[in-house]
Order: C-alpha cells, then sequence, then structure tokens
C-alpha cells in the first residue's frame, strides 16, 4: 500500500524528481516543493504520513526549528531530514528535533522509499554508516580548531611560531638570530611577516595577543640550546 507523503524541499527540481520517482512506485505525493520558511505551515495543513523535508545546512542553528512546530503540532506525522552527507552532530539535531530519520540527497530511490517505510512504521530511519559515525564522533569528539588562538596558530609556519615564541620570551633579533641558527637578516624577516600575519605593529603587541588568545600554550615550549 503507498504510502501519503510530501517532498518539501527549496529546491524545485529536487522535489519534483523525487516526488515523480515515488509516485512512480505507488506513493501518494501531496506537494513537491516548498521554501524553506513555509515548510512548517505546509506539511501542518497537509497532514501526510511521512514528510520528506530538505535542507542545505545540516549543521547551521535553527534548521531543525520545522521539524519542532511539525512535531509539535503534529505529533502523527513522521519527518525524514533529506540532506547533504551530514556531520554527526547534525544528525543528531535531526533527531533531538524530533526527526525520525535522515536521508542523503544522493540516496537511491530504494534507500530513500526503505526510509519511508520504517518512518511510518514508527523505526529510526538512517543508513547504518551515517548511525556508526555519529556515534564514533559523539563518543570521541574530535579537537575543534575553531577559537581565536588555535586560528592565529594555524596562520603561522612552525618556524614563525618559533619566532613569535622567542618574541613573547623578550629575546631581541640578536638573541633570535642565534638561538635559531639564521643570520640577523632573515630573522628580521621573520618578525615582521609574525607582525603582518597577527595583525599587529609591535613586538609588543604581538606577544600579547598570543598569551591573550592561549596560542603560546599551544605552541609548546621551544627547545633551547645547552
Amino acid at each position: 500500500m503507498g504510502v501519503r507523503l510530501m517532498v518539501v524541499d527549496d529546491h524545485r527540481l529536487l522535489a519534483e524528481a523525487l516526488a515523480s520517482a515515488l509516485k512512480l512506485r505507488g506513493h501518494r505525493v501531496l506537494a513537491a516543493a516548498a521554501p524553506a520558511a513555509g515548510a512548517a505551515e505546509l506539511v501542518i495543513t497537509r497532514a501526510p504520513e511521512v514528510c520528506l523535508l530538505g535542507t542545505a545546512a545540516p549543521a547551521e542553528p535553527g534548521i531543525f526549528d520545522p521539524v519542532v512546530r511539525i512535531k509539535r503540532e503534529r505529533p502523527q506525522v513522521a519527518v525524514l531530514v533529506l540532506g547533504p552527507v551530514p556531520s554527526p552532530r547534525g544528525i543528531a539535531a535531526a533527531f533531538a528535533a524530533g526527526a525520525s530519520g535522515y536521508v542523503r540527497h544522493d540516496e537511491r530511490i530504494e534507500g530513500v522509499e526503505r526510509a519511508i517505510m520504517k518512518a511510518r512504521a514508527g523505526e529510526a530511519a538512517v543508513a547504518p554508516q551515517l548511525l556508526q559515525g555519529a556515534f564514533g564522533e559523539l563518543l570521541n569528539p574530535a579537537a575543534q580548531p575553531d577559537d581565536e588562538g588555535q586560528r592565529l596558530l594555524s596562520m603561522l609556519t612552525p618556524r614563525e611560531v618559533e619566532v613569535l615564541v622567542r618574541v613573547a620570551d623578550g629575546e631581541d633579533t640578536r638573541l633570535i638570530a642565534a638561538g635559531m641558527g639564521i643570520a640577523p637578516s632573515t630573522a628580521r624577516t621573520h618578525v615582521q611577516r609574525v607582525l603582518m600575519k597577527l595583525g599587529v605593529g609591535s613586538r609588543l603587541e604581538a606577544a600579547a595577543l598570543a598569551a591573550r588568545t592561549g596560542l603560546l600554550d599551544r605552541a609548546g615550549p621551544v627547545r633551547r640550546e645547552p
């Protein structure tokens, strides 16, 4: 028996192609496309058994708010999120909002149909490999290099990092050159590049910025010759 469903996506061609494919497989598709802003209202009004709700950015804050509203006002509607390869946190956010599953945009029609049937039966519908990845990352989260210190550190070469650490330690150009085994002119050039990349005008400002953002802690100690 066909499922009474909706395909709601702001990419009309994608929505209509998927809707047509599902119709050919015996399902009753109530609507094919709608802008993201009106998705919840449309689903609530039409009340399908299953809704395929498209998203282009599963990690964006608030992206699953329509799912929350649909489940609050039409709890009997099973919502399948249709989107790109998600981050594990994107999958977790979808389920936290009340989604019954997650289907990739590039999934074969047979896979989409299996997910629809599972969702209508009240089962979680998500590919095993996506679920394994989600559990793996959530249980063993990778460090997120999104803070200011890490961002600044990523802009510098290893040699420039060493120069910055020596500047923060109060070394002048002569000491930096001697400690690194380079010419004073080369040391001076490295210092100028560090100042330029950090967007500061003096060595004192560079040292203060590095200390304030935690960059020096990430850089680690400089190995000194005995």
